[in-house]
């Protein structure tokens, strides 16, 4: 409960004053009876057990007709909140060249760890995953369940289609998972480490589908500087890593960026790419609007019939009971 003229509550001071006042003045009536009655004590009757009766429920009625003038009101307080997720579709080269060895422990695993940490982070978003060699698949449909889409994540690849890189069908493909989307903001984060060699469609001409429906595409090239440790295979069949020059097109990725309003992002290592997911996270955040509303219900009539029936019953007792009752 609270009171919407708060200040009027100052007034309940006066009762502790008045009843004071009342005490002080009833014993200088009784000292002047006393001194011209002698000391002769009269029998104390039911009337002189409730001869302060009338005063107490005038007093009480006072303190509950302040109360009910300061306006006591029952406040209830509501919270409605609308959250405008976010559709992402995380699309992941998994050539074998992403296996190479200048991220711990190599790019793929590196990628698909703070992908999976990106994800868990989207809470409100639907996310889907994508993933592309020589051909693209989807891996994950778009799902708000961010658990579910980390899972699918940590399962990706290297070998289970044909080796490339096909950065256009990869993007072709992300596109699709949002062709149908009803949502206001659609990305893409396309993560590559090499050049585009494969496919059936351009990756600029994917860049301009994504630009003509509205979807974001954030590019990240990863692999370091120069020269990194790639994988290779003896002539026995065993897999080895030799030194082999880093090739990412990234005058491609910036200008797929570029074209749908997206950025391009180059991660040389671990660090880098965490760097990057979290700028990310910031440039995209989903929309939450919270509004408050506060309902109130006047309690000061309540009160006012407390304080009416105290004064009923003070006239009552006044007037009817204690004028019946013997001396």
């Amino acid at each position: 409960m609270e009171f919407l003229n708060i200040e009027i509550l100052y007034l309940l001071v006066l009762i502790p004053l008045l009843a004071i006042y009342y005490i002080l003045a009833g014993r200088r009536r009784a000292a002047i009876v006393v001194s011209t009655t002698g000391s002769r004590k009269a029998p104390r009757t039911l009337r002189y057990w409730l001869r302060h009766l009338p005063a107490v429920l005038r007093l009480g009625a006072m303190a509950v007709a302040i109360i009910a003038l300061a306006r006591p009101v029952d406040v209830e307080h509501q919270e409605e909140t609308t959250t405008e997720g976010i559709d992402i579709v995380i699309a992941m080269d998994i050539s074998s060249s992403m296996l190479a060895r200048d991220f711990t422990p190599d790019r793929l695993s590196a990628a698909k760890q703070l992908a999976t940490e990106f994800v868990a982070e989207r809470t409100g978003d639907r996310i889907s995953v994508v993933a592309f060699a020589g051909e693209a698949f989807t891996q994950c449909p778009l799902t708000s369940d961010q658990a579910s889409a980390g899972t699918m994540l940590s399962r990706l690849r290297s070998g289970v289609v044909d080796d490339g890189t096909a950065i256009g069908n990869g993007l072709a493909t992300a596109i699709n998972r949002l062709r149908e989307s009803g949502a206001k903001s659609k990305v893409v984060i396309l993560l590559t480490d090499g050049v585009n060699n494969r496919g059936q469609i351009s990756p600029i001409m994917a860049a301009e589908i994504a630009r003509d429906l509205g979807i974001k595409v954030y590019t990240i090239g990863v692999g370091s500087r120069d020269k990194a440790p790639m994988p290779a295979y003896d002539p026995f069949g065993n897999i080895t890593y030799v030194m082999a020059d880093v090739e990412i097109d990234e005058a491609l990725l910036r200008d797929i960026a570029s074209k749908t309003g997206g950025q391009y992002f180059r991660a040389d290592d671990n660090e880098a790419l965490k760097a990057i997911y979290e700028q990310i996270n910031e440039l995209e955040k989903s929309k939450v609007e919270v509004s408050h509303y506060t309902s109130y219900t006047e309690l000061y009539m309540g009160w006012l019939i407390i304080a009416l029936l105290l004064l009923a019953a003070e006239f009552v007792v006044a007037r009817v009971v204690l004028n019946r009752l013997p001396m």
